[in-house]
């Protein structure tokens, strides 16, 4: 039985083991959710956790009042970056340069409006505190091409500071009266440069000023802001498509997540960025690992780093299947490059890794697989994704994907796969 092109679990662990990868263009075994299934809920109408995800959102009526419009022309307000030098509650990355002394000052280019949350009661900030769309689009532009990138900051600050950065942006954004059009356009870049920050923190950094659940909830509540924003009205979003997709990615293997995308219209889920996300999903479902990191090879960079929390979880499913299939009591085996190629891999050393990891031998190059050997004990090695993400780069700069000037050529409902 079959809903929306993902099929039911069926099969037998007595196949081979290169059939049961897909490699004959058969299925396997379905396998279980994402790492991220049990995450904040991918629910675009899920109750709001704060006043940034809040449904009245850039729209007026709704609220019963006309809501102002930002009037701040930097990317914090002066009276803000006073108040934070004097009580020295400045970031590092926010401070002049050679001022990093007992009184480090505000550097107005390089101070971002931090986020705090609205305290109940008290009213809304005036507009001169809010930042306009075109200004908060300029301090998204700022993250992604000044700040995300730092060489002198660990993956781990840069992401901490960028994430509470950004969380302030949708929170203005949600303060004030803004067109849709203008809404989707501050939230996608914004979403954007979250989730390639996101993708660069190495799992050693993973804790501390960027611990790994606060990120992934603010992922989820940035979806959630921009797929509200979508579904508000009806005006034309250039890039709906691909951020619908990079909804699922991230989400990949939840059942909510792929039910929200296939009530989506039929014109949009026609389009290809969703096509391509919605046979990632399928592959990961079915367990076909070869069609998957075939899929997985080809994605753009973006979408490569809405997938990218899933890539150490699928690694292990394809490797406990090839284990299933092939462990004998005398061993069989396969060559080491061969896993490095099935798995989209970054070198010989990964795959010796992640073998040694599950108990298996390696012999002169070559995994044996010896009955009763394969083990998993905890998560998943790490790895790395510099194949299967950082080279998708190609060249271009994160701020020209943030802003999609990478290429002008954007997909639209109904334009042709």
């Amino acid at each position: 039985m079959t809903m929306g092109g993902v099929s039911k679990a069926r099969g037998n662990s007595r196949v081979p083991a290169f059939s049961s990868l897909g490699i004959s263009g058969e299925p396997g075994w379905a396998s279980h959710t994402g790492p991220r299934a049990c995450s904040p809920s991918p629910r675009q109408d899920a109750a709001p956790r704060d006043a940034e995800c809040a449904s009245s959102a850039h729209s007026p009526a709704m609220s019963g009042c006309r809501l102002p419009t930002g009037l701040c022309p930097d990317m914090c307000p002066a009276s803000e970056r006073d108040r934070r030098e004097r009580e020295r509650r400045l970031h590092r990355l926010e401070v002049e340069p050679g001022s990093r002394g007992n009184a480090p000052r505000a550097d107005p280019r390089r101070t971002v409006k931090e986020y705090s949350r609205p305290a109940a009661g008290k009213p809304r900030p005036p507009p001169s505190l809010l930042r306009p769309p075109p200004v908060l689009l300029a301090t998204v532009r700022y993250l992604a091409g000044e700040v995300a990138g730092r060489a002198d900051a660990s993956c781990a600050e840069v992401a901490g500071f960028v994430a509470d950065r950004l969380r302030a942006v949708r929170l203005d954004l949600s303060l004030q009266g803004v067109g849709d059009a203008e809404a989707a356009a501050v939230l996608e870049a914004a979403l954007a440069t979250l989730l390639a920050v996101v993708a660069r923190l190495p799992p050693e950094e993973a804790r501390g000023a960027a611990d790994p659940v606060l990120l992934q909830r603010q992922v989820q509540e940035a979806f959630g802001s921009l797929r509200r924003c979508y579904a508000r009205g009806e005006a034309p979003h250039p890039r709906q498509a691909a951020f619908q997709g990079l909804f699922l990615l991230y989400n990949l293997g939840s059942v909510e997540a792929l039910q929200e995308v296939l009530q989506l219209p039929a014109a949009l889920r026609a389009c290809p960025p969703l096509q391509t996300a919605l046979a990632v999903d399928a592959a990961f479902r079915e367990g076909n690992y070869a069609r998957l990191f075939r899929l997985l090879r080809a994605l753009p960079y973006l979408q490569s780093c809405a997938v990218q929390g899933h890539i150490g979880s699928a690694r292990r499913r394809a490797l406990a299947r090839l284990a299933r299939a092939l462990s004998t009591p005398k061993g069989q085996t396969l060559p080491l490059d061969f896993i490095v190629q099935l798995l989209v891999m970054d070198g010989l050393r990964e795959a010796q890794d992640l073998c040694q990891a599950h108990g298996l031998t390696l012999d002169k190059g070559r995994v044996v697989f010896l009955r009763g050997h394969y083990s998993e004990e905890g998560l998943p090695p790490p790895g790395t994704c510099h194949m299967l993400v950082e080279s998708k780069l190609q060249g271009h700069t994160l701020e020209e994907v943030v802003m999609a000037e990478e290429d002008k050529d954007m997909y639209r409902p109904g334009s042709p796969a």
